[in-house]
């Protein structure tokens, strides 16, 4: 059975939000994005050090 603040939560929305803990219990990625995705599907990886901008060179 699902306890609420332990695998979810609902948000100023209404809306089921499942938590990191709720996703490593069940224990594989649904690839849908989840907000607290443990294995980081669909997180945006940042570039890191990028020389070639012309950033770094002041």
């Amino acid at each position: 059975m699902l306890q609420e603040g332990i695998d979810y939560y609902i948000n100023e929305d209404g809306n089921f939000v499942f938590t990191e803990a709720y996703h490593l219990k069940r224990g594989y990625c649904c690839k849908n994005k989840c907000k607290h995705c443990p294995w980081g599907y669909g997180k945006v990886k940042l570039a890191g050090n990028n020389t070639e901008s012309g950033d770094n060179d002041k």
